[in-house]
């Protein structure tokens, strides 16, 4: 039987139409609008890169004259300032729209509400949080990034069922199966940065591109290196394909590796006087280089450090149906020194489970005990 048409038919596919931008628009906002008129769909629109037409501008234009009297959908409050383009508030006034729907409030300190009330003060019906969690679920990176100037970093591992990234040998090809593994590209094809230690560098030799059966994006690729180990031979280098190459390192490195690495096309960044990489100061930096989100794709101890550090605000964990055992030969998926009470453990929410070919993914939010945090990386 069909359903009859409602708002929230509409917004899903304002939705889906910003969720097809995730990982172009950089520190931006992804945005989808649908403009509505006379029960027909007569503009569509999605901000696709920074510094071009936001998703109200094209839905308008496709729109024209019809635009008048129409209602737009669209998944975040129209930003209300002026930046790289003019506000989208004015634009829906002057076209005449009759109603707004918005999904999710604006966190932005420059829109934060304002938006909405431009349109109200002009006599525009607004009607506010239809879909606002699917709404902020997409924009999750930016809503952390316009506020605090950090990163949002997403945890990723793969490992077996009793928790191991490697056999006791170090051989980890593969743990999971094909249909995860192009999961974890679009991933990457969705972050700014792509993480690692040089742990895995040496172990594997990675190239931390994005291997998709279409065009897809090579995110920044960030090697946590305390005494620039890395190999000038290693794939992690710039070279014809992938992203740039940036790698954190200490005031104590070798300056001659430094130079070296530099040589070969890398950006190398001290991160505090060592003897360890400080991890808090570098997600500080990589927000000053407005590096709106990471996929930690480190081993154990990355892994482990960034979430002593409380620095991992996602994380997506595949398991695949498999024991290898090796006990402390084969090395865990996190690793870190650990709490003295259970009540001081990292604790998993709001989770949620799927099915990814034979591989089981979970996926949650790390909510940490009030306790200090650990700020480097061990060796």
């Amino acid at each position: 039987m069909l359903q009859p048409l409602q708002d929230e038919t509409y917004m899903r596919l304002a939705l889906q139409m910003a969720q097809s931008a995730q990982g172009q628009t950089g520190v931006n906002p992804v945005v989808g609008c649908v403009l509505v008129k006379d029960g027909r769909v007569v503009g569509m629109g999605a901000h696709l890169r920074r510094g071009e037409g936001h998703a109200e501008v094209l839905a308008l234009q496709m729109a024209g004259a019809e635009a008048a009297g129409a209602t737009a959908y669209v998944t975040l409050e129209p930003c209300s300032h002026y930046g790289r383009t003019p506000p989208c508030s004015d634009r829906l006034i002057q076209s005449g729209v009759r109603r707004v729907v918005v999904a999710s409030v604006d966190p932005n300190p420059l829109v934060a509400g304002s938006g909405i009330a431009r349109l109200k003060s002009s006599g525009i019906r607004v009607d506010a949080g239809l879909l606002a969690e699917e709404a902020n679920a997409l924009n999750e990176a930016f809503n952390k990034f316009i506020v605090t100037r950090l990163p949002f970093v997403t945890m990723k591992n793969a490992s077996t069922l009793d928790g191991k990234i490697a056999a006791r040998t170090g051989d980890s090809k593969w743990i999971t199966g094909a249909p995860a593994r192009e999961l974890v590209h679009t991933m990457r094809h969705r972050h700014a940065a792509i993480m690692v230690g040089i742990g895995t560098v040496l172990a594997d030799d990675p190239e931390l591109t994005t291997r998709l059966a279409v065009p897809a994006l090579h995110p920044l690729r960030v090697v946590v290196d305390s005494q620039l180990r890395t190999p000038l031979s290693a794939r992690v280098l710039p070279g014809q394909d992938g992203g740039p190459t940036l790698i954190l390192t200490t005031a104590g490195a070798p300056a001659s590796r430094r130079e070296a690495l530099e040589a070969h096309g890398a950006r190398v960044l001290t991160c505090g006087s060592g003897p360890h990489v400080d991890l808090p100061l570098a997600m500080r930096l990589l927000g000053e280089m407005e590096i709106p989100s990471v996929l930690l794709e480190g081993g154990g101890r990355l892994s482990g450090a960034m979430l002593e550090s409380r620095l991992v605000d996602k994380a997506v964990l595949f398991f695949a149906p498999k024991w290898i055992g090796g006990g402390a030969q084969a090395p865990d998926n996190v690793s870190f020194g650990g709490f003295g009470r259970m009540s001081e453990a990292i604790r998993l929410a709001r989770m949620t489970v799927q099915t990814v070919g034979d591989d089981v993914c979970l996926t949650g939010y790390p909510q940490y005990a009030e306790e200090e945090a650990s700020s480097c990386l061990p060796e």
